[in-house]
């Protein structure tokens, strides 16, 4: 079933939706991040759907969806002073906290780990769906897992019609990016997923963070991780993809020109409007990614233009960098697995 909610949530079908997921159905729904694949986190077979749906590894956590922070304490216990402090201040938003989970939360929801990741969308169709259901949903992105994520139904629905019993059009949506995930260790934030909430903006209100090594090495298969996304193959088209970034802008072009010529023009280059006359590409060779200092608006597009450049076949994807800083991690973190680390760095 598809139902169209871009205009407004039409309450007979988010009846159905909200029944669907509380008979252990699965559901694509839309988040201000990207669009979720979501089931009663409750139900351990429900959630098991979600993980065929996708072909996702079963080790890889997924996150628990709530609608109301006085939730939080019916799945996870010990919260801690900086914990709380972290939920007043980032939820609901693009914001995912890692907690000592509660024995309700089955262990495929958390890789059989101790810890349950919990976030509380702003998305108002989101927390509509959560709050009428009546019950936690676990959610990852909906996407064919290693794929890139879905941040407009048209670029998923082709892929996971059919392997969910509804789908729910909410338009765009307006980060692009997967939440923040942090973990609180010895009192200081540990950002092990980087997304809209940057560092700075964790430190102005705890007055300590740190990155967690793994945000941009590569993670060994026999690692356990405490956050999705990091570990396997992800936000990666068919076609091969290599990133550049050059700290001087004159580099990043030359560096570009060259790869261009290495590869014989079988090239489709996602990049700044200010480069593109300066690579002497054709138009359709080109995918803009906006405009170099408009990094919400590279965050929120990034996934729709790596499906739209794999569709022209190139024999290679060359994406532009940005600096490490700000909204910048959470960008270099998916390009780089985007690339599986094929990437100039300069």
């Amino acid at each position: 079933m598809y139902y169209d909610w871009k205009e407004k949530t039409n309450t007979e079908e988010l009846r159905v939706v909200c029944n669907l997921i509380r008979n252990g159905e699965i559901v694509i729904f839309p988040t201000e991040t990207v669009y979720g694949i979501g089931a009663n986190a409750l139900d351990a077979s429900a959630v098991g759907k979600i993980f065929v749906a996708k072909g996702r590894p079963s080790d890889n956590p997924l996150i628990v969806h709530l609608a109301d922070k006085r939730k939080i304490k019916d799945i996870a216990e010990d919260v801690t002073e900086v914990e709380q402090k972290l939920i007043d201040n980032f939820m609901p938003g693009p914001f995912t906290l890692i907690l000592k989970r509660k024995p309700i939360i089955p262990d495929i929801v958390t890789g059989g780990l101790n810890t349950v990741g919990i976030r509380i969308p702003e998305n108002i169709i989101a927390r509509g769906i959560i709050t009428y259901s009546g019950v936690p949903i676990a959610a990852p992105s909906a996407n064919i897992s290693g794929k890139p994520s879905g941040t407009n139904i048209e670029d998923i629905r082709k892929e996971l019609e059919g392997k969910v019993s509804a789908i729910v059009d909410g338009g765009q949506t307006s980060i692009g990016l997967e939440s923040t995930v942090v973990k609180v260790v010895d009192e200081i934030p540990v950002i092990l997923r980087p997304g809209k909430v940057t560092p700075e903006d964790i430190d102005k209100v705890i007055g300590n963070v740190k990155i967690d090594k793994n945000i941009f090495r590569k993670i060994n298969m026999n690692e356990t991780i405490e956050s999705p996304g990091m570990k396997y193959r992800h936000y990666a088209p068919e076609t091969s993809c290599k990133l550049v970034y050059c700290e001087d802008e004159l580099d990043q072009i030359f560096y570009l020109k060259k790869y261009i010529k290495e590869y014989k023009g079988d090239v489709v280059v996602i990049g700044f409007d200010e480069h593109k006359d300066k690579l002497f590409l054709e138009d359709k060779r080109f995918i803009s990614i906006g405009k170099k200092d408009d990094l919400d608006g590279f965050a929120r597009n990034i996934f729709s233009n790596l499906r739209e450049a794999d569709k022209m076949k190139p024999y290679k994807i060359l994406i532009e960098g940005v600096k490490k800083e700000g909204l910048g991690y959470a960008i270099m973190n998916r390009l780089i697995r985007t690339c599986e680390h094929d990437m100039f760095i300069l």
